[in-house]
């Protein structure tokens, strides 16, 4: 499969990173020079400095043999344009980043005009991850698969007392429920029922929503946060804190949002009817003490900078807030937000890449959720009767230790498997796969003629190089 992403920004890096792990053929476009020299000495792909902009350009990179082409530079129009150029040259299919809320609200008449397959928007995508967590009870990570029956949520197992220094094997009361990785040490890993438990780990836990309750309600550590989130503070008036303040309002949350720039107080105070807009710097801890900080169910930091999302989060949780997001962008941070006492950390780059990963992948894959920073992913598949796996017993798959099927949902019923399920035609199941594994992972999913994997089957590595034109 080759795949065209035009924007080598944290975005498109973020992509090209993700989707060369799953063996695909990236050719990444920019104009600046010192980016493009960064992507070729860390990804193996081929870059070409060059002004995606321009006909000629696409026409000499014979853009019609590419199946997609993602636009992701830091315009709106300029994605918009380049995605209508590309389709009427003849590729495949074409995906656009449109963060503008103007753009948003004529969404659907801009994709049917410019011939535009998928759209993206981080900001709405990340505001929607936010509204999730703030209404429901979990902490850090938490993906509905099956239409929402399934899901996968992560645990402090010092908030599960019983758990702790415990093989997986002896812990009690978890039917239904399967313990399908661990991040000890800031490394993430898949278990075996002899592997212990120890107090500082974090697990993974699948299962159907209902088990996922009764675990947490068998185990008091654990904060419960639903319906009871009915003032929330927002740190930044970025778009996020736009689409946020939307959101939220309409389910009848009130709603500070602090911004520092005047300018964009006044947009947001005309657009946002019923939200109190303060200008203010929201880094101030008197002004936080005047707008009542303390009576505040939750605080979300979406600020440009990580820093201050991140230090006001955690000030915020010092001074009783009971829920604290921020917004994180950096790599490098994602180890140590596990270690923090903040309840949620959401990065609108991965958040962006799995919506992605699921249009490339496109045919019976539902769903694919990135985990830590992109070490490990959770995908959902439509079995489909010329799948490999079909008919098999999970036992004789041979499945590597970096993979896990964590659910099956068979005839409406969720199934946790074991050694003697098997997959059959229709059935959905949710696959836990270790980003390293990725490549390995098509093996076991490629359909006997087509399916969802099989545009990476017959992929040869190509040696990469440089174009300048």
């Amino acid at each position: 499969m080759e795949v065209a992403i035009v924007g080598a920004g944290k975005l498109g890096y973020k992509i090209a990173e993700s989707l060369v792990n799953g063996d695909i053929d990236v050719t990444i476009i920019d104009t600046n020079p010192n980016v493009i020299e960064d992507v070729k000495d860390h990804l193996d792909v081929l870059t070409v400095k060059a002004n995606g902009l321009e006909i000629e350009v696409l026409k000499e990179l014979d853009i019609k043999s590419y199946d997609i082409v993602i636009a992701v530079t830091n315009s709106d129009e300029t994605n918009i344009i380049i995605c209508s150029l590309a389709k009427k040259l003849g590729c495949g299919k074409t995906v656009a980043r449109i963060r503008s809320p103007e753009y948003t609200k004529q969404i659907s008449f801009i994709k049917s005009e410019m011939e535009i397959d998928y759209v993206v928007n981080p900001e709405l995508a990340t505001a929607n991850e936010i509204v999730r967590y703030l209404l429901q009870s979990y902490t850090f990570y938490s993906g509905n698969f099956a239409k929402g029956r399934v899901s996968v949520v992560d645990f402090k197992i010092s908030n599960l007392p019983k758990f702790i220094g415990k093989r997986i094997m002896d812990i009690e009361n978890i039917d239904g429920l399967l313990i399908t990785a661990i991040l000890r040490d800031n490394k993430i890993f898949i278990p075996n029922g002899s592997s212990q438990l120890k107090e500082e780990d974090i697990i993974y836990i699948i299962g159907e929503k209902d088990n996922i309750d009764r675990l947490k309600e068998e185990n008091s550590n654990i904060p419960d946060f639903r319906n009871h989130i009915k003032k929330v503070m927002l740190l930044g008036g970025s778009k996020i804190g736009y689409y946020l303040a939307k959101k939220l309002t309409r389910l009848g949350i009130s709603v500070k949002l602090i911004e520092q720039n005047r300018q964009k107080c006044e947009y947001l105070s005309e657009e946002l009817n019923d939200t109190l807009v303060i200008c203010g710097d929201g880094t101030d801890t008197n002004l936080l003490e005047e707008e009542d900080l303390a009576s505040t169910d939750a605080f979300i930091g979406i600020t440009g900078y990580d820093e201050a999302n991140l230090l006001m989060a955690l000030m915020a949780k010092q001074s009783g807030v009971k829920k604290a997001i921020a917004k994180v962008s950096r790599k490098s941070y994602t180890q140590i937000i596990e270690k923090l006492d903040i309840d949620a950390a959401v990065n609108p780059l991965d958040i962006t890449a799995s919506d992605i990963l699921k249009f490339i992948r496109g045919g019976k894959v539902v769903s694919v959720s990135l985990l830590l920073g992109g070490e490990a992913e959770v995908t959902e598949i439509i079995a489909s009767e010329s799948l490999s796996i079909i008919g098999k017993p999970l036992s004789k798959l041979g499945l590597p230790k970096g993979i896990i099927i964590g659910s099956i949902i068979h005839d409406g019923q969720v199934i946790i498997p074991n050694g003697n399920s098997v997959i059959m035609p229709g059935d959905r199941f949710v696959v836990f796969c270790l980003t390293s594994e990725v490549p390995v992972l098509k093996h076991f999913f490629t359909p006997k003629k087509g399916g969802p994997f099989s545009e990476l089957r017959n992929y040869t590595k190509n040696t990469r190089k440089f174009i300048d034109i």
